[in-house]
């Protein structure tokens, strides 16, 4: 893949990516910062993709360890002072958005890819490097915890 090829690919995937970094980050400056990120990666590596057919599933593995590195160092700085709740802040307590933020990293990765970021089973099979059966088993127990959750929500 040449390098024009690669940036015109890239050009046209930027949304989709953008938000999934969002689902991910929760910061649209994060997510603009990871997606610039995520395309210089590919940019430098794009003569190593063998396949060009998979050149989507690709780049958004690799969006998704740049958000993965992302997350780990928010992990690490998260002993900061309270800062005080903004919008953002408001609208990422949402039940829904804080039930996904409390499933385990494999589920979550799961439901953020498949229905947020529009990826068919198959997709996010590729993307995650993980067999079919195994998103799909993943979806199933991410929903039902979901489920419960949301419906704990509703009853409190």
């Amino acid at each position: 893949m040449t390098q024009q090829q690669y940036c015109q690919q890239a050009e046209a995937l930027k949304g989709k990516l953008y938000r999934t970094a969002l689902l991910y980050l929760g910061s649209e400056t994060a997510a603009l910062d990871a997606v610039d990120e995520a395309v210089y990666k590919g940019l430098l590596s794009c003569k190593k993709l063998r396949q060009p057919e998979f050149f989507t599933t690709w780049l958004t593995r690799i969006l998704l360890n740049v958000c993965a590195s992302e997350y780990r160092r928010r992990a690490r700085e998260h002993s900061m002072a309270e800062l005080p709740e903004t919008a953002q802040e408001q609208f990422d307590a949402l039940p829904l958005k804080e039930a996904i933020s409390k499933l385990p990293r494999q589920l979550k990765d799961v439901i953020l890819l498949r229905y947020f970021s529009g990826l068919t089973l198959e997709e996010t099979a590729q993307v995650l490097d993980i067999p079919r059966t195994t998103v799909s088993t993943r979806q199933k127990k991410a929903l039902t915890l979901l489920r419960v959750e949301l419906t704990e929500e509703v009853q409190l």
